[in-house]
């Protein structure tokens, strides 16, 4: 059975290959196929030259935020669920060592005031016996000398460009930047340049406007966002019509600026930034902050 199989293969084969042989005589040469690499940096139907002759500027910004330091005040329905919590395990609880030692003293207490009560292994001399009442009294007093951080600092909340105010909220990093004929603030941003990432942009803007030394952790290499814009018809040219903005989130690594920045910064919350972009601006912006 194997035999035929063979031959039959052999007889279609042949076949194919004379087809292929007539089809390169009558056309005279067979057919190429070419293949052109792909550049994977470069997008699908678009070149190096459509990027030089685009009409659109490329800039990276960067969204800096730096995290809240202490936790947030609890809400109502957060502080009548943390009681219930607390309630809950102190039920469910064992007695501690200290509870223990209480109900101890307290059996002692009783059994002096009966006259039922041997001291002579406890009372060595004139060496002091510590209570557990004493022990409790000694710690409320240091509770008492112990005075917290306060959580609002009204001298330094006001000051919008200081990073260390706000502790409980996520604050957001604006500068004042020139953008034509007007100072705008804005999230730090630069204008794209030859071999260098959009990433690296951002990186450059962040370094522009703010002081020596400052940390930042960038969340990726993709943008988290894109703000588009046409500029004004009289600043309108044949080779530049508008802005494209990719921005790019960061995360304070350690603490506020050590020196002085090199443009005008502020510090602001999510909620205070209406007060200081513009509503288009804000409108793209808002999609990505998170209020941690």
């Amino acid at each position: 059975m194997a035999a035929p199989c063979r031959k039959m293969a052999s007889r279609s084969f042949s076949r194919l290959l004379c087809y292929f042989s007539s089809t390169a005589v009558g056309s005279g040469a067979c057919r190429r196929f070419s293949v052109t690499p792909i550049d994977r940096a470069t997008p699908l139907g678009s070149t190096a030259a459509d990027r030089a002759t685009s009409p659109w500027s490329l800039m990276a910004a960067v969204c800096l935020q730096r995290l809240p330091v202490i936790s947030a005040d609890c809400s109502p329905i957060e502080q009548r669920f943390k009681q219930m919590l607390q309630q809950m395990e102190l039920e469910k609880s064992l007695v501690s060592d200290h509870e223990l030692r209480l109900l101890e003293d307290a059996e002692k207490m009783s059994r002096r005031q009966a006259a039922d009560y041997d001291s002579d292994e406890e009372d060595r001399g004139d060496q002091e016996i510590m209570m557990t009442q004493d022990l409790e009294d000694t710690w409320e007093q240091r509770l008492k000398n112990f005075h917290p951080a306060p959580r609002v600092r009204a001298d330094v909340d006001e000051d919008l460009s200081s990073a260390q105010r706000c502790l409980a909220d996520s604050l957001v990093l604006l500068a004042e930047q020139q953008v034509g004929a007007e100072k705008l603030w804005l999230l730090p941003q630069a204008a794209w340049q030859e071999g260098e990432t959009l990433r690296q942009t951002a990186e450059r803007a962040l370094d522009s406007v703010t002081a020596a030394g400052v940390k930042a952790t960038f969340l990726g290499n993709a943008p988290c966002g894109v703000y588009k814009y046409k500029l004004p018809k009289a600043a309108r040219t044949e080779g530049s019509v508008g802005r494209k903005v990719f921005f790019f989130k960061a995360i304070l690594a350690d603490g506020a600026p050590g020196s002085a920045p090199t443009a005008p910064l502020l510090w602001v919350k999510k909620s205070e930034l209406q007060e200081y972009l513009k509503p288009a601006y804000m409108t793209k912006v808002d999609r990505f902050i998170l209020n941690l």
